[in-house]
Formats: structure tokens, sequence, C-alpha cells
């Protein structure tokens, strides 16, 4: 026998349902509640008692009792162990007020007409977005009125080109950058046509400014940080300097920096070298140097880690810019110094499609030893750096 608890577990479970068909017109009620009915003989004989009390707490909880929630409809089973018993046997809410003083929402439901009303006069488009998404309106049921300025501004400016806190309304500063969640989903309805879909943070998806990555670069040229740096010669810009300037150089050395700063001094003491740069990478946001287009025809050299992740960074890097060469990343140098390598992390990635021959079998032997398998960039004497580098520099 199901009891007004479970009643109300169920009604519960309407919720969303009911307040979606509240916003497309639709009736919801009367609306019956299925329960498990009451028809062997030999249960009424065995639980007599029982199902009687569970009938009586069912009475007491329902419409007749309390003026409000479910109705019980009951119809006579005669039974000739017990004689003519009663029983439900239609339990079911007949009007929204009796569901919804019954499920404690009368306020709450209120509320989301009116905030419902006053979005839909505002944005009709809305409607499909609203009856998939009940449950959003009364999450942000205090915050609508804001929310709905935001919407007018993209819908007016739907690329803005300012920084999230330059647009100018009378909200808090950071209100869109803490309500993105539901900004976002109203946007990419309101605005569909103007939204990059492609792009997942919400600066870039609805034309906004962003903070960009910076990119560090040192020039190795003296002439060249005097004739174009103004002396410049180690500077950091946002990335789409960077890929917008055509750097006047033929090589370029990328250095590796996948955890933490520790190779800066590798950075900072390389040789000048003339028509060089060098850019102190990012391990594996090495990614932002790929539409760089202008790198397309320098010499490459790239210089990280022996171990997986650095072989894993020089395959990403070769595949945007399939000239890139590597430098000490080879078996003699891991050879050499192979008593100052330590442990390192482990990858699931056991083949790498941008690697000459040498280097895949270096990273598969990587990858088969248990221990000692990283040597880091910071490890190797300065004085062996340096011939390696001068010998890339003029080969």
């Amino acid at each position: 026998m199901i009891s007004p608890e479970d009643i109300k577990k169920t009604a519960l479970r309407w919720y969303d349902t009911f307040l979606s068909a509240s916003i497309d017109g639709i009736a919801f009620f009367p609306k019956d509640v299925r329960f498990g009915k009451t028809r062997s003989s030999s249960e009424v004989l065995h639980d007599f008692i029982k199902i009687h009390k569970q009938i009586d707490s069912l009475r007491h909880g329902s419409k007749e009792v309390l003026g409000f929630g479910y109705s019980i409809e009951f119809e006579k089973i005669k039974n000739r162990n017990v004689g003519e018993q009663s029983f439900p046997y239609r339990i079911y809410f007949e009007t929204p007020e009796d569901y919804l003083k019954f499920v404690r929402k009368e306020q709450e439901y209120s509320r989301f007409r009116e905030a419902t009303k006053i979005i839909l006069s505002e944005f009709p488009v809305l409607k499909g977005w609203l009856l998939k998404h009940p449950a959003k309106v009364i999450e942000n049921f205090d915050k609508w009125v804001d929310l709905l300025k935001v919407c007018h501004y993209f819908v007016e400016h739907p690329k803005p080109g300012i920084y999230v806190r330059e647009i100018p309304l009378d909200i808090s500063t950071k209100f869109i950058e803490e309500n993105e969640s539901i900004i976002r989903l109203l946007l990419d309805v309101l605005i569909e046509n103007d939204a990059n879909k492609d792009e997942s943070t919400f600066e870039k998806r609805f034309n906004l400014k962003y903070r960009e990555e910076l990119i560090r670069v040192r020039i190795l040229d003296d002439e060249l940080a005097q004739k174009y740096f103004y002396g410049f010669s180690d500077f950091s810009i946002p990335q789409c300097l960077f890929l917008s300037r055509n750097i006047p150089c033929k090589k370029v050395f990328v250095l590796e920096n996948h955890i933490n700063f520790s190779n800066i001094l590798n950075y900072l003491t390389l040789p000048n070298l003339k028509q060089s740069i060098a850019i102190f990478g990012k391990g594996f946001q090495i990614g932002l140097l790929k539409d760089a287009l202008w790198l397309s025809n320098r010499d490459i050299i790239y210089w990280g880690d022996i171990d997986c992740h650095g072989f894993q960074i020089l395959s990403q890097i070769r595949g945007y810019f399939p000239q890139t060469r590597s430098c000490m990343m080879d078996f003699q140098t891991f050879n050499d110094f192979h008593e100052l390598a330590t442990n390192g992390v482990d990858t699931t990635v056991i083949h790498l499609n941008h690697l000459t021959e040498e280097e895949h079998r270096l990273f598969s032997h990587l990858l088969s030893l248990k221990v000692k398998n990283r040597l880091e960039q910071e490890k190797i004497p300065h004085s062996y750096a340096l011939r390696k580098i001068e010998k890339l520099f003029k080969g």
C-alpha cells in the first residue's frame, strides 16, 4: 500500500514537468498517482490490521481531511473471510492548487510564473529553452533583472570586442563572470548565429576580449634587438601580437618549461647567435605557437627534457612545423649523463607520429625503463650545451 510520504516523493518528481506544462499552457491536472492495489483475498486476510492502518494513514493525509492534496476514490470488494471492505481504487490530484499546497511549492510557483512571464515578454524566443530548463528559472530567481540586462546588451551588441568588465551596464562588474554558466545557455539561444560554438571559453565564444597568454621571447642577436625592438632583448608579448609579428630571424630556439621555471637559466644563458631568437615554452601549451604562420619558414630547434613528455611535446610542435629539429634529445646525451637522470612521470602514450626513427627509439627506451628515465635540461652541463647549440647553429 502506498503511503502519504510515497505520494509526496512521486509528486515532487512531477514538478519540473508541471512547470514546463504551465509555460506551454498544457493542463497537467487532474493527474493520477500510480500505486499497487490490494486485491488478493489471502493478502487482505493475512495483513488485515496492517492494511487498514495504512488506509487510515492515507485517508488522514488526503484532501478529504486536510482540505488540499490528493483525493482518494474507494471501491468495495467482498471477501468471504472478512466481508465487504473499501480499498483505494484511485489516488489523484484534482487541481494545481491541491498539488502545489501538498508539495509546499505555492510561493515558488507564483514566483516562477512571474519570472517566466517577464522573460517571455522580453525574449519570446527563449520559450523552447524555458520548457527544457524550468529549474534554471528557479535557481536564478534573484538574478533575472540583471540577467535580462546582459541578454539585451549582447542581442544589441553580438560582437562587443571589449573586456567583460567593460560592458556598460549598471550591474556588478563581476556579475557576468560569476554567472557565466546561465548566461552562456541564454546567449547560445539569443545570439546563436554570432556565437563561436567551437570555443569553450566564455570570452572567445561571445566575441569578447580576453586575457591572453604571454609568450616570452629573447632576441639572441644584439643587432636585431637594436634595429627592431629598441634594444630590448628579453620580453613577453600577448599571443595575438606574437602570431602577427614576422620577426626577421632565421633560427628559433624553443626551450621547454613543462612544470616550473627550473629551466629558466638555460633560456637566459643561451649564447648570442646571429639572426636568432629563443622562446621560453610552456610544455603542452606549445599549441600557442601553432598559428604563427611566419614560423613556417624558420629553422626551429626544440630543446626539451629527455623524458616521455619532452618527446610528446617535440612531436606536437613538429606536427605544426615539420622542419623542427631537436637539440640534446638523443641517446648520446642521455647515456653521457644517465647518472643524473631521475624518475619520470608515467604516460599511456606509446607511439608518436612526428619523431625521427632515432627519437622514437629513445622514446620507447624511456618507456621501458622503470626508474631513471628522465634527464632534465638543467642537469646537462652548460659547456656541453653550448657546444651542441653552436653545432646546431652552424648546421
